[in-house]
């Protein structure tokens, strides 16, 4: 098993692109027309990775005219130019099968939000400085049932309870 993993060791791309299921990417295939070679782009949702090695595959898939489509393409392969990974999509999921039976936005993923990594732990555990209010106005005291303007002319904070509580009382339902 090491001398096939040894003899694939010269065939494996040195730099993978890397993505993820769910992901909305860009594949970019080098075509050749004769004898000029351009650069064809596909693009599509990730919707399945597997195997591994130089044997390792990942499965793009797209709707066009109303059909889906779908291709798998070896990740280690020359005719890879690139991948770009246009909007990180966010997967529960190793396989994204399900999605063959969705039509329209249905088919859309989650979009992946990347962790900020710029606040450290020590950050966090730093005491904060705070300024000194001394030009804020006094805080004013929390409204209470009876001395809120917006609540009627009710003095009392039962007054106010009877008019916004639920009442307390026997259930006027009959039961069946």
């Amino acid at each position: 098993m090491d001398r096939i993993r040894e003899i694939e060791k010269n065939y494996l791309r040195k730099q993978v692109p890397e993505f993820r299921i769910g992901d909305v990417v860009d594949v970019q295939l080098r075509i050749k027309d004769g004898e000029k070679e351009r650069i064809q782009t596909f693009s599509g949702t990730v919707i399945a990775r597997k195997g591994g090695g130089l044997r390792e595959t990942f499965t793009v898939r797209r709707i066009v005219a109303g059909e889906g489509v779908e291709r798998v393409f070896p990740v280690h392969t020359p005719t890879i130019a690139n991948v770009i990974v246009r909007r990180p999509g966010q997967a529960r999921r190793a396989k994204l099968y399900y999605l063959r039976d969705r039509v329209g936005k249905a088919t859309k993923t989650r979009e992946r939000r990347e962790e900020d990594t710029s606040i450290t732990s020590a950050d966090l555990l730093a005491p904060v400085e705070r300024k000194p209010a001394a030009a804020a106005a006094p805080a004013s005291p929390a409204p209470t049932p009876s001395s809120s303007p917006t609540r009627g002319n009710s003095s009392s904070a039962a007054a106010w309870s009877r008019k916004f509580c639920r009442a307390s009382g026997p259930s006027t339902t009959t039961a069946r």
